[in-house]
């Protein structure tokens, strides 16, 4: 009993540690996203950053001799997963490169309580009336960071709520895919239609390309790196310790993104900043202890 808790404890451990570093990496590669759009136009930088994902994961699924195509990859739960990725990367690229890091950053974070409720109203998974107050709670925390209504608010933060919405619908579509497909080949696809959401973009803005420098190019392929090895910290990690133990340390990657745009981008953190993100950390971490409690219950 003692050496099964132990084994546990480290596994939990271990995975809380690669959840960390892989929301440290996120929030890097934000970073250099933001830097390359200083020079690029972001549709440029949605498709090359997809084509440098989409061909790490090829790579990673050929080395496992996975097939990059099969029946599945076409079902109607993948189609979903495709078209909310290339909403919520078109959005979030957006909103990083035109408002502050930090309030981008702190909107994602509502995330996982978008999933929760659009489980309850899709899944039908059950939701008692407690984690639909904290669901609220957590919305009402990304109503006061854009502040509606007020001379401080701005129609551009609403990019960063679009990107919210597409990750959360992408999580969704996840959840139904088909379990055969793994996690390279969601990868893979996940990184094309990265590169289908620059393309559309590029059409939609009449922007050409224009040849990056050296320095900017430094920049997009530490993207691309911190992009894949972030993804693959995660999955590491979800796979390593139990998931209501690991994903409470999602929430680290605030910190990550409003020390970088505090120290490099010389943002300034409010008030309405501070208190809207306790509210969301808040009540996701609520929702996390409502849901292993239901799951304790039933075991």
């Amino acid at each position: 009993m003692t050496i099964d808790f132990e084994i546990h404890r480290r596994a939990n451990l271990v995975g809380s540690v690669w959840m960390v570093a892989a929301m440290a990496i996120f929030a890097i590669e934000d970073v250099l996203i933001k830097l390359v759009s200083e020079t690029l136009p972001v549709a440029q930088i949605l498709t090359l950053f997809g084509c440098g994902g989409t061909v790490i994961f090829a790579c990673m699924a050929l080395f496992k001799r996975e097939r990059l195509f099969s029946r599945d990859v076409v079902s109607r739960p993948m189609w979903l997963r495709v078209f909310f990725e290339i909403f919520g990367r078109l959005f979030y690229s957006l909103a990083i490169t035109l408002t502050p890091l930090s309030s981008a950053t702190v909107i994602l974070q509502a995330t996982p309580i978008v999933v929760v409720a659009g489980a309850a109203l899709i899944f039908r998974e059950k939701v008692g009336p407690r984690r639909w107050v904290a669901i609220v709670v957590g919305l009402i925390g990304v109503v006061v960071i854009i502040q509606p209504g007020s001379e401080s608010f701005s129609m551009l933060s609403i990019l960063a709520i679009l990107g919210m919405l597409g990750f959360a619908g992408r999580d969704l579509a996840s959840r139904a895919a088909p379990a055969s497909i793994s996690t390279s080949i969601l990868g893979l696809y996940g990184f094309l239609a990265v590169i289908a959401a620059g393309v559309a973009l590029s059409f939609w803005e009449g922007i050409p390309f224009v040849l990056p420098d050296v320095e900017t190019s430094f920049y997009l392929v530490g993207a691309i790196v911190a992009g894949t090895t972030a993804y693959a910290s995660l999955m590491k990690a979800m796979r390593t310790g139990e998931v209501s133990a690991v994903t409470p340390f999602r929430y680290s990657r605030l910190l990550f993104g409003i020390a970088f745009g505090v120290v490099l981008f010389n943002e300034e953190i409010g008030l309405s900043m501070l208190l809207g993100c306790g509210l969301i950390v808040i009540s996701g971490l609520f929702i996390l202890w409502r849901s292993k409690s239901a799951a304790t219950v039933k075991s």
